[in-house]
């Protein structure tokens, strides 16, 4: 870091700023119980694939972005270009090139490409998989639990092609605004997702001992029970609140910011108040919760 530079320009609040495109690039993980049902041996492989998530994320993460931060300035120019016929450079390129490594640096822009078309087939996976079962569970059009004969969910599949064809043309109309309001209800809703699984995760250990079931029956168990999930719900909710506190400075609220801040929200309690009005649902109190799989 340079002589005069901060941590934090423009302020400690200003981290939540970034905290959705964050939050939205590190979302994927939880991938892994969807997959989970497509194993073959899911009580060994997946806890294996969780603490091998966890390192991975530490330190090709967090410690190579510590790094970085250290050695190149928020301030440098290669990443503040801008422009329709400039692209910002990437970190990592910039720290290679530096280095005197420009094929490194070639090869990372090689991994940083590969690892975004990793991000959008998992996606894509994800979301059929999960149109298909809403589907076979009657949450969705029935037609969408079309399998080809191969088992391929073939219409969620081209269901999920078309609106992520779709969401990537967005970013052609209204200079990145239709792109951005996306984006944000994305990274919402995979914030939301985070708080299912803390709350879920949370229930399921309670509901396990209110059973009298032995934590041994786990083949894996998160460790920090329970303030993990305790501490992943409030940093999601303060995450989420405190997304959009830019647009409520100044004289005037930035009222076009806000709901291009907050539109995933609305979208969420739309579809589960409406389905909770439609099937009135309840809360299954814990001795009645069923933890055996079900077929």
């Amino acid at each position: 870091m340079n002589e005069g530079e901060t941590a934090f320009p423009g302020g400690f609040l200003a981290i939540f700023g970034v905290f959705m495109a964050a939050g939205f690039s590190f979302q994927g993980t939880e991938l892994i119980g969807i997959a989970a049902g497509e194993s073959e041996d899911p009580a060994r492989s997946v806890p294996k694939a969780i603490k091998q998530i966890f390192w991975r994320i530490l330190i090709f993460y967090i410690l190579a972005l510590f790094i970085v931060g250290a050695i190149i300035s928020h301030k440098d120019p290669l990443l503040l270009q801008s422009g329709v016929e400039n692209i910002a450079v990437s970190p990592f390129t910039i720290v290679f090139e530096r280095a005197g490594f420009a094929f490194a640096a070639s090869l990372m822009n090689a991994i940083i490409l590969t690892s975004v078309l990793s991000a959008g087939t998992s996606g894509m996976y994800a979301s059929t998989r999960m149109l298909w079962v809403l589907a076979k569970e009657g949450k969705a059009p029935i037609w969408l639990n079309t399998l080809n004969k191969r088992g391929i969910p073939i219409a969620a599949l081209l269901v999920t092609s078309a609106v992520g064809m779709i969401a990537f043309l967005a970013s052609l109309f209204g200079e990145g605004a239709v792109y951005t309001w996306l984006l944000n209800a994305s990274g919402m809703s995979g914030f939301l997702a985070w708080i299912g699984i803390a709350m879920s995760h949370y229930r399921f250990r309670r509901a396990f001992a209110a059973q009298g079931r032995s934590l041994d029956e786990l083949p894996y168990r998160a460790l920090w029970y329970p303030f993990g999930p305790i501490f992943a719900f409030l940093i999601c909710l303060i995450v989420m609140v405190g997304q959009g506190y830019a647009q409520f400075l100044g004289g005037d609220i930035d009222w076009r910011g806000v709901i291009a801040t907050y539109i995933g929200l609305p979208l969420f309690l739309l579809i589960y108040l409406g389905y909770k009005w439609k099937y009135r649902t309840t809360l299954v109190p814990l001795r009645e919760c069923r933890l055996d799989k079900v077929d």
